[in-house]
């Protein structure tokens, strides 16, 4: 688990909540505490009803404890939704046009560069290529790999000369 302060948009006012990462996901730590708490109040609670209720109604001690556990798991169940009611996610999605050009060459550069010849659009599958055009993408990395290739002849004529 990895801790972490918040400097967003409620530090500026003073609160100061301390994030975790829990399973992939960024949580807030008091939250994850009464969350917690919820959960075992409500699903032990939710069992021991059962097995007050059940016991007497079963033939076998056994079913009645089985039969409590399903409703204490019932009783999990019942506490997540108690507690995405109670706590709201804290994250803030922002969807933004990418309307910076040179951003976005840069970008489309260095994924070709990593990528290298087995990254080339010219091994593409047909479909794959026609969503490429459709998505407006095809001729920004037909653009980046000319480029790149263009930059590597450049090299290669330089190191030949001696130039470094």
């Amino acid at each position: 688990m990895q801790t972490m302060k918040d400097f967003g948009r409620q530090a500026g006012a003073g609160a100061s909540p301390r994030y975790a990462e829990v399973w992939g996901d960024t949580v807030d730590t008091r939250h994850l505490g009464w969350s917690v708490l919820i959960g075992a109040a409500v699903s032990f609670g939710a069992f021991e009803l059962a097995l007050r209720f059940l016991q007497p109604l079963v033939a076998q001690a056994a079913m009645g404890r089985a039969y409590a556990m399903l409703v204490g798991l019932g009783g999990c169940l019942v506490a997540g939704a108690i507690c995405a009611r109670l706590f709201k996610p804290k994250r803030v999605v922002v969807e933004q046009e990418a309307s910076d050009e040179g951003m976005r060459a840069e970008l489309i550069d260095r994924l070709v560069v990593e990528a290298g010849p087995q990254g080339s659009i010219r091994l593409l599958p047909a479909y794959v290529v026609a969503e490429m055009k459709e998505a407006g993408l095809y001729d920004l990395f037909a653009g980046a790999e000319a480029r790149n290739a263009t930059n590597e002849v450049a090299l290669e004529h330089a190191g030949s000369r001696g130039v470094a």
